[in-house]
């Protein structure tokens, strides 16, 4: 960065974005965040494991012994993965009512978890017996948990604040008296809960999670498989992630049919033996775009785990590391953090896109083979499987290109962020060192 970006940076952007990400509800939404942390990197490990992308281990897996043990496996990622949005309503709202004066943030995460709950539709089976979805309860329910652990809770301590509450007697133990004491606010705050689940479902969304998933279908399904098309769901992709919301998940619900019936017409194309018609599909958004994860962070990864001074971020970097070399790189993002981190949201929404122009060009031009439709495991880690997904050395070499422009763009401000840690770091051991004398003596 020339002298002036730098200054501008220094002077004005970290300043600013030093505010935003001190205030109040950000703060509450990173610590909520890092609750879920211990859960996503225990899942990542054993995600691994049942999908590690050798086809004899795959087989191994799936057929000796008995049981699928692909599937055993998988048990350990389901109790962990899928309750990462249960857990983050719990831990934003705790944090949230926290940071606010004679509330019970324990009291208020409850009745949060109760009115997260409520937005979830139930699934009911050929018995006629209903239970939740998984899936809600975990990354795709993070953006009902975000707004819930925030407004529900605001408008819960609203209540507590003017004192609509029962006041029990001094003798009755604080545990009792504080369970008396939300009983209003939380029936208030079930009842609108209940109002406007109740209201959506006499509207086109039916459900309150069908709100976000119809907004978003309606301009990434009109520009479907073009270039265009992977830009804008691109840009959805890493725009969701900076909220926590698995972006790649919600975006992927949407375009898999298109990018998916655009990869059978590649694999059609192959076994016929005729040009390949089609650029942009799921193996070219897997392969290249998400190599390394959502936000093609592997490269920031390997800065982290090599280049950075910091403890804190060199520790990161130690367990972001493997898993991004699976394209799992959700340490990175709640770890470092990238989401909610406004500095680093910049690089991660320019680096896919710059990836999508760069590949797309590179095959219509012919110098990079195109996909051939085969389906590639999505663990599959990079330069194996551009190579297996174009059946071209040409494929990891476009792969190895990406990481370095990738690099390239991340490179400034991994090295900002690092400054900041390591600052931090010496601030909080001055501190220690202040508290230690003061003991002392």
């Amino acid at each position: 960065m020339s002298e002036k970006k730098s200054s501008f940076v220094q002077d004005r952007l970290i300043p600013l974005t030093g505010k935003i990400a001190s205030s109040r509800h950000l703060v509450a939404l990173r610590d909520g965040f890092a609750l879920v942390m211990p859960l996503i990197i225990i899942g990542s490990v054993f995600m691994i494991i049942s999908n590690f992308p050798i086809p004899a281990y795959l087989t191994w897996m799936t057929s000796v012994f008995g049981p699928n043990w692909a599937t055993v496996v998988g048990w350990a990622t389901n109790a962990t993965f899928s309750i990462i949005g249960m857990v983050a309503v719990i831990g934003i709202s705790y944090r949230l009512a926290q940071s606010y004066k004679d509330v019970d943030p324990l009291a208020a995460s409850m009745i949060a978890l109760g009115a997260f709950m409520l937005t979830i539709p139930l699934t009911i089976d050929k018995t006629g017996a209903a239970f939740v979805p998984l899936a809600q309860l975990g990354s795709v329910g993070l953006f009902e948990a975000l707004l819930i652990g925030l407004f529900i809770t605001d408008f819960y301590v609203w209540m507590m604040h003017k004192n609509w509450q029962f006041h029990m007697p001094d003798t009755v133990p604080p545990a009792v008296g504080n369970a008396f004491s939300s009983l209003i606010p939380g029936f208030v705050v079930i009842i609108v809960m209940w109002l406007i689940r109740l209201g959506i479902s006499f509207t086109y969304f039916e459900t309150i999670p069908n709100v976000i998933t119809v907004i978003l279908t309606k301009p990434l399904t009109a520009v479907g498989g073009s270039v265009w098309g992977a830009l804008v769901a691109e840009f959805f992709v890493s725009f969701l992630w900076l909220f926590g919301i698995h972006g790649a998940n919600v975006v992927g619900g949407i375009m898999a049919p298109i990018w998916l019936g655009q990869m059978a017409q590649n694999a059609d194309a192959v076994k016929a033996h005729k040009a390949i018609p089609n650029i942009v599909n799921q193996q070219f958004v897997d392969n290249f775009v998400h190599a390394g994860g959502s936000g093609e962070t592997i490269s920031l990864a390997l800065m982290m785990l090599f280049l950075a001074k910091s403890a804190n971020l060199k520790a990161i970097g130690k367990l972001a590391g493997a898993p991004a070399l699976f394209n799992i790189n959700e340490p990175i993002m709640f770890g470092m953090p990238i989401v909610l981190n406004p500095i680093m949201a910049i690089p991660f929404i320019i680096v896919p896109l710059v990836t999508v122009v760069v590949t797309y060009y590179s095959m219509k031009f012919s110098l990079v083979a195109r996909t051939m439709g085969v389906a590639v495991p999505w663990t599959t880690p990079p330069i194996i499987s551009g190579w297996l997904a174009t059946g071209h050395l040409s494929g990891a070499v476009l792969q190895l290109v990406n990481f370095v422009i990738g690099g390239a763009i991340y490179f400034p401000f991994f090295k900002i962020a690092d400054r900041q840690a390591l600052k931090s770091e010496a601030k909080m051991a001055e501190e220690e060192a202040a508290q230690a004398a003061t003991a002392n003596n």
